[in-house]
């Protein structure tokens, strides 16, 4: 049977779309295909849940989303563009305009401030209101206090708040977050996910979003479950509500 697909019904209505998407990691003898012929678009605009065992593929699918992973055979389009037929710069500085990633591990630079880690994407652009649109970002995360102290002086949650900042300053039309809430404790991490669905539905921007946990995911507009490298079944998110 053919993996399942996000249909859309029009191309204007789709962010990303993987077609024939083959990846394997490792060499020789250890090599394993991680994911297997997927096939699947993401609606503009929404979000969407990728949801698993462990090991199914899940943070691999959404590295190659970023272009951070390079798929052994098929296409990743993002809005209409093949990111997969970019070179290293192109994809680069296509990645710095449209898309931004929030990682379960922070990636904060400890030696640079809330306030210079946020800052960093619009620097490294040129772009000369890098400082002012950094207080912006942190005063949306509700760090506006917080902008002058390092990471090791900012609690978990504040350190994520820094990096959805950072994702979000650059004003991306794809958000990207894999397992935002893997570091944090159950309280800190419901108020992060409340914060990040609640800047996804402001912006408009569209978000992918693996995580391990259905109650999280069930918060999406859609809900794609894996398998063994496989699309296992796409479904909409108050659909699984309603069958948990």
């Amino acid at each position: 049977m053919p993996n399942p697909t996000l249909l859309t019904g029009a191309a204007d209505r789709t962010a990303i779309a993987l077609k024939s998407l083959r990846l394997s990691l490792g060499s020789g003898p250890t090599r394993v295909e991680v994911l297997k012929d997927i096939t699947l678009d993401f609606r503009r605009g929404k979000a969407t849940a990728i949801v698993g065992p462990s090991g199914c593929g899940k943070s691999t699918l959404l590295m190659t989303l970023a272009g951070l992973e390079r798929p052994d055979a098929g296409s990743v389009e993002i809005e209409g563009r093949a990111i997969t037929a970019m070179g290293e710069d192109e994809l680069a500085e296509f990645r710095g305009k449209k898309i931004g990633i929030v990682f379960q591990s922070f990636h904060l630079m400890p030696t640079m401030t809330a306030l210079e880690n946020v800052a960093v994407p619009l620097e490294l652009a040129g772009r000369d209101d890098a400082f002012a649109r950094a207080r912006t970002e942190l005063a949306a995360v509700g760090l506006a206090e917080r902008a002058s102290h390092y990471p090791s002086q900012l609690s978990g949650g504040e350190q994520q708040r820094v990096a959805l900042a950072r994702a979000l300053v650059g004003d991306p039309s794809i958000l990207l977050a894999d397992e935002p809430t893997g570091n944090l404790d159950e309280n800190t991490g419901a108020s992060i996910i409340d914060l990040l669905l609640g800047q996804r539905a402001r912006r408009g921007c569209t978000l992918v979003m693996v995580t391990h946990d259905l109650s999280l995911a069930t918060r999406c507009d859609d809900i794609v479950r894996l398998h063994s490298g496989m699309v296992e079944s796409v479904v909409a998110a108050r659909e699984a509500a309603a069958a948990s």
